[in-house]
Parts: structure tokens; sequence; C-alpha cells
């Protein structure tokens, strides 16, 4: 039997290498190797630079994350081989027990959402493998409630589609989420342990003229702690589904939850350390209670690099929530959003929060679902059609214009905003995204707003040609243009101001930066802004003079000045503060302060060209080239030459005009507005001194510091 036993194996290894071919190239390799330089790399067509940067040595322990489960001396336990060591409970847990699963498990969610993979978090407790086979009931509703939210989670994001690789990990690894479960029993479930749970709270309960010893105090407060994790996870789990329903039907619903997840945060705070914690100082990065095992998975990672994943400690976790609360909380007010552009803002101003991904794409769901209407209501053409017909009255959109029934003048407007339903969109799409990942999706925005912008032009002139048939005393010139330009150009400051925010400028670009924001686009968006409000009370002017009354003129009139007088306001201020800083750089140049690179090893019509790179795609307004930019800013074509102190005082004026401007825009509840004062104040003062003397014989650099606005800075010598 042995006999046949080797023949079969001889048989079968000779019929492996008659296949294959096997040839041992061990010495061939080393030879050839041996004729590469220190620091030479073989390129070949299909393996370059990429593909040897990206390769993985198998069975490495520092490249294979798959190794890392050799590494331990431990055995490394699924949840069946761990009930059968006695290892893990399923029955008779205590409370601190409950509360201290509850929690990790908890943190596991959260580090989960902040990038890391389901393996390596939320399945490293074991008794989410197999929850059915739970004895304890609080423990098992939890499980099943905490495997539904994250599917839902997954759904969610999945869906919104707003995370990169560093946000979000979707993959399940094959786990079941109890979907054999419905929504309604889940919730059932734990609401049974919470009824449990309330009458233990309410018994314990010190009651008046009674003293209560020290035990039964203690029952309440474990109670009520495992009472309020409970209810949590099943109010949070609630408000997604509420979240979930379509065209918003269900934000009232998620509103009364989100308040109540906001009473039991303090709970939870106060309850934290009840819990049982992991028995060794080592641990707390990778918690080992009962029921977790942080290397069970770690076969189903694929062969990559080993990422270490850090838990969220337990107090980082209840803030965590804390604050996912107060965003969804903020994200249910985007229902009553009626306008485009103010939604716009919403979604601009949210995102500065830099919120999770989470609520980022419920966010992203409730505004434009995946049936891409507005609230999953209304066209998005129509909200577009509104929008226009706001900003800048297009005659083609007015209700007694002479064109608005002409079939070609209907089909051009549809055909146009159509074609602006995707670049819009995508406005909306970007701010869901992390601030890191803007700035090149805002690049990219460009081009397609260029060629709406190109559109915008063509259409614009076919209506002029209709209504000046009709009615030769008006224009629809520059109407639709103008719209797609103001987006255009707001897209294109978000994209230089971006640089700052994520710290990609060095000093010595600082310059030309605020030079461009300054002189051109900012320049440009006021004249657009200005434009709209005035072709607005055109348009209102024709129209009252064809009623009755002069009172309804006025008191219409008024009404346009207000809706756009704050904005422009805003980019004059934002303006003037880019000016000061223009000036500002050019004295401390002057004057020796600021060090600029040596040129043998630097070229600065290189770095400009690559920082403006995305705008030239845009037409309108034109790029400007660094030969433009070094004629335009050359001091020489002043007479007399401007000194360091004209350039101090200039930007004196400009942050003191910012200033000004600010506080008639500012609101108490409005904290950039007042940070943006208070940095436009320091840099005033910073100016003054500086052009009365301060410190003139000095050449150190001055510092930019970012702590008060993340994009204006705060000038400190």
């Amino acid at each position: 039997m042995a006999e046949s036993g080797d023949t079969k194996a001889d048989s079968s290894s000779a019929d492996t290498e008659h296949l294959y071919h096997w040839q041992d190239v061990t010495e061939d390799f080393v030879e050839a190797a041996s004729e590469l330089k220190l620091g030479e790399l073989l390129h070949d067509a299909n393996f370059g630079l990429f593909e040897a940067m990206s390769a993985i040595e198998m069975m490495d322990p520092k490249m294979d994350a798959g190794m890392l489960c050799n590494q331990t001396k431990r055995k490394v336990m699924n949840f069946e081989q761990a009930l059968e060591a006695n290892a893990i409970k399923i029955a008779d847990l205590t409370v601190e027990e409950q509360i201290g699963i509850i929690d990790t498990t908890l943190a596991c969610v959260v580090t989960w959402l902040e990038g890391h993979s389901l393996a390596q978090t939320v399945f490293t407790n074991l008794y989410l493998h197999s929850p059915f086979a739970i004895e304890d009931r609080c423990l098992k509703a939890f499980s099943i409630c905490i495997l539904k939210t994250v599917d839902l989670i997954r759904d969610r994001i999945n869906r919104a589609s707003v995370f990169e690789e560093e946000d979000f990990q979707p993959m399940s690894y094959g786990f079941k989420m109890a979907a054999d479960v419905t929504d309604t029993r889940a919730t059932g479930m734990v609401k049974e342990v919470e009824e449990e749970l309330n009458r233990v709270i309410k018994n314990t309960r010190s009651k008046q003229g009674e003293q209560r010893d020290e035990a039964t105090q203690q029952e309440h407060e474990l109670s009520l702690a495992v009472y309020s994790r409970l209810k949590m996870c099943r109010l949070l789990f609630s408000t997604l589904v509420s979240l979930s329903r379509e065209k918003c039907q269900g934000v009232q619903d998620a509103e009364k939850t989100i308040n109540q997840l906001g009473e039991l945060i303090v709970v939870l705070k106060r309850t934290v350390k009840y819990g049982i914690q992991p028995k060794d100082a080592q641990d707390n990065e990778y918690p080992r209670i009962m029921g977790f095992e942080p290397l069970v998975n770690q076969r189903l990672l694929p062969p990559t690099f080993p990422r270490y994943t850090k838990i969220k400690s337990r107090e980082e976790t209840v803030c965590y929530l804390e604050s996912l609360v107060e965003d969804m909380k903020t994200i249910c007010s985007v229902v009553e959003i009626n306008s485009f552009h103010v939604a716009m803002e919403f979604f601009l101003e949210f995102s500065k929060r830099s919120p999770s991904v989470l609520v980022r794409s419920l966010l992203e769901l409730l505004y434009l679902p995946q049936n891409r209407r507005v609230f999953g209501t209304q066209l998005m053409t129509d909200v577009l059609r509104d929008t226009v017909r706001n900003f800048i009255a297009p005659p083609v959109l007015q209700a007694k214009s002479p064109i608005i029934n002409n079939p070609q003048a209907k089909e051009y407007v549809d055909i146009f905003l159509t074609h602006a339903v995707r670049p819009m969109s995508t406005i909306i799409q970007i701010t869901g995204h992390n601030r890191a990942r803007q700035k090149d999706k805002w690049g990219h925005l460009l081009e397609e707003l260029a060629n709406l912008q190109d559109e915008a032009d063509k259409v614009d002139a076919f209506l002029h040609s209709l209504l000046v048939k009709s009615d030769p005393t008006r224009q629809h010139l520059a109407c639709f243009g103008t719209w797609v330009l103001y987006h255009t150009l707001r897209v294109m400051i978000r994209y230089a101001l971006a640089g700052f925010e994520l710290e990609l400028y060095a000093t010595h670009e600082y310059h030309y930066v605020f030079w461009y924001l300054y002189e051109c686009l900012y320049n440009w968006l006021i004249s657009t802004l200005s434009r709209a409000d005035s072709f607005v009370m055109e348009q209102d002017t024709i129209a009252d003079q064809k009623k009755s009354g002069r009172n309804h003129k006025k008191n219409k009139k008024k009404a346009r000045q207000r809706q756009n007088s704050r904005e422009i306001s805003l980019m004059q201020a934002q303006q003037n503060l880019c000016a000061g800083y223009y000036k500002a750089i050019v004295g401390f140049t002057l004057d020796g302060k600021m060090k600029r690179p040596d040129l043998e090893f630097d070229s600065e019509e290189v770095r400009y060209n690559h920082r403006f790179a995305p705008f030239g795609s845009v037409m309108t307004p034109p790029p400007v080239h660094y030969t433009q930019f070094k004629d335009m800013s050359d001091l020489s074509h002043y007479s007399p030459q401007p000194t360091a102190i004209n350039m101090y005082v200039g930007a004196c004026k400009h942050f003191q005009q910012a200033r000004v401007l600010f506080e008639t825009l500012s609101q108490p509840a409005d904290q950039e507005i007042q940070n943006l004062i208070k940095v436009a104040k320091t840099n005033f003062v910073v100016m003054k001194l500086l052009s009365g003397g301060h410190k003139k014989d000095s050449t150190e650099s001055p510092e930019w510091e970012f702590s008060t606005h993340n994009t204006f800075p705060v000038i400190k010598l």
C-alpha cells in the first residue's frame, strides 16, 4: 500500500513537471542582478517603477499582512474554538462584561468609520460571527442590532460614493450581517431588553425618605449604563433607517431620535469607565477583552503591507459619537432649503467642519438621491431653471417675455439646462469628499464648466437674435453665460485657496497666488455679481413700466439689492485681504525679509504654471500667463518706484478696508466672519508697525500663522 502511494505521488509529480516544465533560474537571476550597479533598477514595458514599488514579498512578515498570525505565541481562536476552550461566555455575563463588550464594539465601529477594514475592527468581536448562538439576551440583541447598523452604514456610504480609499473600506469579507432579521424585529429585540432593564432601574431608584445601600446604588448605575447603550444603538439604527426613506419622508422622525441620542451621550460619558478593561497595558491599542481577537481575520486580508490599526479609546469613541449626532442634527435642516445657491453654500460650509464619511454620505443622499432628483422629488433642470431666474432673470424665463412660448427658444434652454445638470450636481458631490481630495476635483470640474460656458454663450446669442426681432429695446446677452461664469469663478477661487488649507504652497509662492486672487479672480467675481444685479434691476424696471404705480418698483428694487449685496461685500473683503497680503510680501521682499530659493535649483515660472495649470482650460476669465504676471507686477513701471514703507502703508489700508467690510457682515453666530475680523485687525496692526519703521534692520522672515483661519493667515514678526 505504501509503495502504491509513493508510486502515485511520483507519477503526479512527473505529470506536473511535464505540464509546467519548471526550471531553476536562481543562479541566472543572481548573475544578471550582479551586473546592476547600486541604486539601479531594471525597467521593462510590463515592469516599471510602479510595479516594483507595489510588489509584495510573499511570506515576509514585514510585507505580507497574513504572516502576522505566525508571530504571536498565543493560539488565535475563532468563535467555536474560544467557546470550546471556555475563553468566552455566551450566557450569564456580568453587567460589567456587557458594558465592556458594548463599548469596545462601538470603538471598533468608530475605528472602521475612520478608514480601517471591517476585518480588523468590527469583526474582531467574535460574538458578531455567530450572534444567534449567544444565549445572553442583552448581548444577542445588541450584536444583531450592530450588524444591521453596520450593513446599513455600508449601503448608505456606497450609494453616496463620496469616499476615497483613505476614508472608508466597504469590503465585508463575506461576513453575514443578520440579513434574515427584519429591521422591526431587530429594534424589537433591543426594546424588550430595555424594558427589563428599565424595571430594574425603577426598582433600584432612590426613593424619598429612604436610604439606598451601596450595592443597590451600584446596581442602579450599571443597569442605567447598559440601558443607555442599548437604547443609543437602537436609536442610531432607527435614525439611519429614517434618513434612508425615499423623498426625505423620514427626516422628521430622524430629528426626534437624534434629540434623544444627544441626551443618551451624556450618560455614556459619565459611565464610560464601568465596563471591563483590557488586562495588559499593551492591549490598549488593540483591546483584548473577553470576546475580542485582533488576529482572528488576518488570513482574510489580501497579501499587502500590514496596515497598523489602532482601535479608538472608549473616551474618544463617545466624543466621536457626540459629534456624529450634532452633524446629523445639522444635515436634517437641508430639507428646508429651496434654492440651489443656498444649498450649495450649505454644503460648502458644512464641508469646512470635516465631518465623518457617514454624515457626508447621508447629506448627499438627502439632497441628491440616486434618482438624481433634488430631495427625490424635483427635477434638477427645474431647480436650475429657478436658480438662473432668481440670479439674473433672463428674459426667456420671464412670465411675460415675448419669446417665452417660442418652441425653438424653449428647446435651446431645455438642452442647456440638461447639460448644466452634470457639472452643477458635481459641485454638490465634490463638497461631500474629504477636504484633501477636493482640490484636484475642483481642477477637473473646470474643464466641464468651460464647455458649459461655451454652450451658454451660444444659447445667449441665439436667444438675443430672437428677442431683438420681437422687442428691439431688450437684450439677452450674457445671461446664462454670467450664471456659468459665476460658478466657474467660485470654483477657481476654491481651488486656489485650498492650497493654503492643505499647506501645499511654499512661502515664496504666496506672492503670485495672492496676486492672482486679488487682481484677477476676485475682480472678475465682483464684476459678475454686479452685472447680475444690474441686469435684474433692468428687467424689473422693464416689467414695472408695463404696470401702474411706482411704489411697487421701488420695493422690488430694494429687495433685489439686498439679495446679492452681502456676497459682493464678502468677496470685496476677501479681495482686500489678498491685496494686503500681496503688498505685505512685496514690502518684505524689498526689505530683504523674504527668503527665495536659489534659481539654479528652482524655476518660479515652472511653479507658477503648475499651480494654475487647471485654469488653462477656461477661456473666461482668460488665464494670466507667467510673462503677463511678471509684467503686471513689475515695480519699475511706477514712477517714483515704491519703497517697502509704501507697500506696508498700502497693505495697511487693505486690511483696514477688509475689517470694515467684514464688520458690516458680522453676526454673533458667524464664527468664521469673527475669525476673519481678528485676522484683518491683527495684520493691520503689524503693517502699521512696519510702516512706522519697526524692525527695519531685521532680515528675519515673518511667520504665517494659520491657527485663527486655515486660509487667511495672521502675519507675525
